[in-house]
């Protein structure tokens, strides 16, 4: 997992922005207009864009975003059919897409398919007619009745129009982009949140992993107050407190300590669980971890991370979370693992997907993970979920979230 500053919005949190268009439709000038800075080349020689660039920044006053610029969806011959597959293939991460329509390029039914793609994606569609400057008002009122879709009219080369662009952003993006507090809602403010974070060969040195910065700064956005402590002084803090803390989020590999050492009327859950409630869908995680009471020995498991990063001796997805399942089950398990941006294309021989707490990725890309494994039925859990649920204290680390906890019964 990464490490990050308080100030940083990471790219998981931010509204992802695909720019789609054919080649010359003008989609990097439309970036440099949206940011008002010259951070996409521009070029008047077709196929500038290959592979699907991403760029974090500020867009005014839309927020924190990540624009995604893609190769031309009417490019040609193999590479090209290559690079259209490649730039279909960020619609798993896409919360919007801004469709780049030339007026002087009409030929073929490019648009719509992509339209088509964008609708089987869930992703909401705002197309950008671009060069305005350049055609009539009848020309371009024709050309807009052609896609069924909201259309406001700019010119990036000019920078007109771009204001109404981000007001119509702001309108059609989805309602739910905006990921929910992690734990904002199970505290009141003044209360104390007790943040076991354990100092191990995994901990980046000197500094603190993005979930662990993540919840520290929604407490306090909260006007609730953080007590971070490593697993050996959680009973000493919670003795030196003249009120009990709220609850206590622990690392998941020091789940049984942290539940032994936290008086049974205080709330314990794990950062994992919450950010399978913050990042994906907390129930169906849940449902999904009763799969392991019926695996056997020889049964194929996929631990899968949104992210690629040093393995570390006794590494919880490669060590620790098979050692837990191996015992659990009494025999040998069939492992793979797959780090990065997507999941193997064949997860039929699965009997369980385990993720990782999807730290680095939208909520819409772990959602869109999260449906890929229910259309190949394979129930899939997150690490946290599993490590409470081998160790035998899923229900207490569920109590917080009283609407899930009765999943277990």
């Amino acid at each position: 997992m990464a490490d990050t500053t308080l100030s940083d919005t990471p790219r998981g949190s931010r509204l992802h922005i695909a720019i789609f268009g054919r080649r010359n439709a003008g989609k990097s000038s439309l970036i440099n207009a949206l940011t008002n800075q010259d951070i996409a080349i521009v070029s008047e020689v077709p196929g500038t864009t290959t592979d699907p660039v991403y760029k974090s920044m500020e867009i005014l006053p839309i927020g924190p975003v990540v624009l995604i610029d893609t190769a031309g969806i009417d490019d040609v011959g193999e590479l090209g059919r290559l690079r259209i597959e490649k730039a279909y293939s960020v619609l798993a991460k896409t919360d919007l897409m801004l469709l780049v329509l030339d007026p002087s390029n009409v030929k073929g039914d490019f648009e719509e398919q992509v339209i088509e793609q964008a609708k089987a994606n869930h992703v909401p569609v705002i197309g950008v007619l671009n060069k305005v400057d350049l055609y009539s008002e009848a020309s371009l009122e024709a050309f807009k009745n052609r896609f069924p879709i909201p259309i406001v009219p700019v010119s990036a080369l000019k920078k007109q129009g771009i204001y109404e662009l981000k007001m119509a952003m702001i309108k059609h993006a989805p309602k739910d982009w905006v990921s929910p507090t992690i734990l904002g809602d199970l505290i009141s403010p003044g209360d104390t949140v007790i943040l076991v974070v354990p100092i191990d060969l995994a901990a980046p040195k000197g500094r603190l992993i993005l979930p662990q910065v993540q919840t520290i700064r929604d407490i306090l956005d909260n006007d609730a107050m953080a007590y971070v402590v490593k697993e050996r002084e959680l009973k000493a803090a919670i003795g030196s407190l003249y009120k009990k803390p709220r609850l206590v989020v622990t690392d998941s590999q020091a789940f049984l300590k942290v539940a032994a050492d936290t008086p049974r009327d205080v709330l314990m859950t794990s950062f994992s669980i919450l950010f399978a409630r913050y990042k994906g869908d907390l129930p169906a995680l849940v449902k999904g971890v009763k799969a392991i009471e019926n695996l056997v020995p020889g049964d194929k498991v996929l631990i899968a991370e949104a992210c690629t990063h040093h393995r570390v001796e006794d590494d919880i997805g490669t060590v620790k979370i098979p050692r837990w399942l191996r015992q659990f089950v009494g025999g040998e398990l069939d492992f793979s693992w797959a780090s990065g941006h997507e999941l193997p294309k064949d997860l039929k021989d699965y009997k369980l997907i385990i993720h990782c707490g999807a730290c680095m990725i939208n909520r819409k890309e772990m959602i869109h993970r999260l449906m890929e494994a229910e259309k190949a039925g394979i129930p899939m859990a997150n690490y946290g979920v599993v490590i409470a649920y081998t160790l035998g204290i899923l229900k207490r680390a569920l109590e917080p979230f009283p609407e899930v906890k009765g999943l277990m019964e």
